[in-house]
């Protein structure tokens, strides 16, 4: 089994996966994220660190989603240039690239990731 990174992420990118990935296998397109199969691990690592909820294990994978396990798997055998780095790769996959452009309440979107007990020690920098 491995993740898949779905709709919910196109035009998001939080970019908090990237992060926790223990084994670096998941790459950045043009709109989207990717997981690369072939180097997924199943840690579960990424799945709870995306504030749009867009990683499934791929068999939990929504019906109206299944398509991108072939997305996230071509994406990574047919594009050398995720390979490049961390820097965005100059396409997406054709499925994701033929997609209108997403809208998010891009406010309820972290511009960080903070885990459940990092954010339990921080102190208010102001009195309650």
């Amino acid at each position: 089994m491995t993740y898949v990174i779905a709709q919910p992420c196109v035009d998001v990118k939080d970019r908090a996966c990237l992060a926790e990935c223990p084994v670096d296998c998941i790459y950045e397109g043009v709109r989207t994220l990717y997981i690369h199969p072939g180097e997924c691990v199943d840690c579960h690592a990424c799945e709870p660190v995306c504030p749009v909820e867009a990683i499934f294990p791929e068999e939990e994978l929504p019906p109206r989603w299944a398509h991108y396990r072939a997305v996230n798997e071509e994406f990574s055998e047919g594009n050398p240039a995720h390979r490049s780095g961390p820097r965005p790769a100059p396409e997406d996959h054709p499925v994701v690239a033929a997609l209108p452009p997403q809208h998010v309440r891009k406010k309820e979107i972290a511009g960080f990731a903070v885990r459940g007990e990092e954010a339990a020690d921080v102190e208010p920098w102001f009195p309650l």
